[in-house]
């Protein structure tokens, strides 16, 4: 199998020159989640625990369309536009990854898509 688009309406729809995720026979690559919830509504002014909560389940519900789940996952890259926020994000992302968590980067960055305060990406085996 090629090249394959994994979409969901349990999750923000893709908005530009990307989709939710792709995948082939064994690897899903999800796009970037920021907190913004399937009905459009943007949580930038969310505390940042809430902002990865959101951001999470929106990684989870596109890699379920994709048929694997959150044990799947292989790799995670979390953007944050305050490095400073690495702890509370920590502490919501653990809730998510408890067992056998994947590799994991994360990157402060200059800021990020419609003024959030971060996003997630993953990478999971079929």
């Amino acid at each position: 199998m090629g090249k394959e688009i994994v979409s969901t309406d349990r999750a923000p729809a893709a908005v530009g020159a990307y989709s939710q995720a792709t995948e082939t026979d064994d690897v899903v690559f999800t796009a970037g989640q920021i907190p913004l919830t399937p009905e459009g509504d943007l949580l930038d002014g969310a505390a940042i625990d809430v902002q990865t909560e959101q951001a999470l389940e929106n990684v989870q519900a596109v890699l379920e369309a994709a048929g694997v789940g959150m044990s799947d996952v292989l790799k995670v890259t979390v953007y944050l536009d305050d490095i400073d926020d690495f702890d509370a994000m920590n502490d919501i992302y653990g809730t998510f990854f408890d067992e056998e968590p994947p590799a994991r980067s994360a990157v402060g960055v200059d800021a990020l898509p419609k003024g959030v305060g971060v996003e997630i990406e993953a990478v999971a085996t079929k």
